[in-house]
């Protein structure tokens, strides 16, 4: 590690693609990395790839409310602090299902869990001297709209509309934490474009084998995509929020970084856990 202190490194979504290859790549530096993932498989097969007692796999469903507050409990357990929290956890659903909590998954699993994992998280990151949390999503994109009228797209719900829902609402979840004046953790809004990552995650055979020859010929190497990752978790940005498309910063003014949405959709998001239960709990917190 050339003298570089060890860091404390967090990724959800971290048995496939992109989340497996960063965690990889940080067991490399020497740093202790928490994989989270939903298969216990494929977490096993990483334990034994990668050969590392700094590595650990911790089990969870993070569209499950309860399931996240597990994690950060286990994650609190085991740190005192966190460096580093990369969020990549995301899964196709072609038709709508709703989660034990009576939430639409996508917006489960791809938004509220970061947006959960960020916040609890925090004062742990808080006591990491350059925090860091990277959101892997579509920043940059203007397709798609948070559809205020119906969040939960109970009315009308398609797996494409759910997803660039989802993707919006990531961009305006980074522009309201970068925003809020307590807290250490700068924020990573980043887009790396098409990879050869998750083609095989498509529940439709003939899409898959579609999504493989694409990938073939025109995604980027998953190397290449993680590569500003990996600097991103080393020397932090000094910005609150940093946003990029495939190597190109985003601007601020980007109509889907609006902070008039970011403070709605942080209001609503606050309204949807306390109807819930879920008044928040932070990680280390009496």
């Amino acid at each position: 590690m050339s003298g570089q202190p060890r860091k404390n490194v967090i990724i959800s979504g971290g048995t496939d693609g992109m989340g497996r290859a960063t965690a990889l790549a940080q067991l490399a530096r020497g740093h202790r990395v928490t994989v989270i993932g939903s298969s216990e498989a494929k977490g096993r097969a990483l334990l034994e790839h990668a050969d590392d007692p700094g590595l650990h796999f911790v089990r969870a469903d993070l569209s499950s409310l309860d399931e996240v507050e597990r994690v950060v409990a286990e994650i609190a357990g085991r740190y005192e602090s966190v460096d580093a929290l990369g969020l990549f956890a995301n899964r196709l659903s072609p038709r709508r299902r709703e989660t034990q909590d009576g939430l639409e998954s996508t917006f489960a699993l791809y938004y509220l869990s970061r947006y959960l994992l960020g916040h609890r998280l925090r004062p742990l990151l808080d006591a990491s001297p350059a925090p860091v949390i990277v959101n892997v999503s579509g920043t940059g994109a203007t397709a798609g709209r948070i559809v205020w009228e119906d969040p939960q797209l109970v009315k009308r719900y398609g797996q494409v509309r759910a997803q660039l829902q989802a993707g919006r609402a990531n961009d305006l979840l980074g522009v309201a934490f970068a925003r809020q004046d307590a807290g250490r953790a700068r924020y990573v809004l980043y887009h790396p474009g098409f990879t050869r990552s998750g083609t095989d995650g498509h529940p439709n055979p003939v899409v898959r084998r579609v999504l493989r020859v694409l990938a073939r010929f025109f995604a980027r190497p998953v190397a290449d995509a993680v590569r500003p990752i990996d600097g991103w978790i080393n020397e932090p940005p000094t910005e609150p929020l940093t946003a990029v498309d495939r190597g190109k910063p985003v601007p601020p003014t980007l109509r889907t970084l609006d902070p008039g949405d970011a403070d709605r959709l942080a209001a609503y998001t606050e309204d949807l856990l306390h109807g819930l239960g879920r008044v928040g709990r932070a990680a280390g917190t009496a």
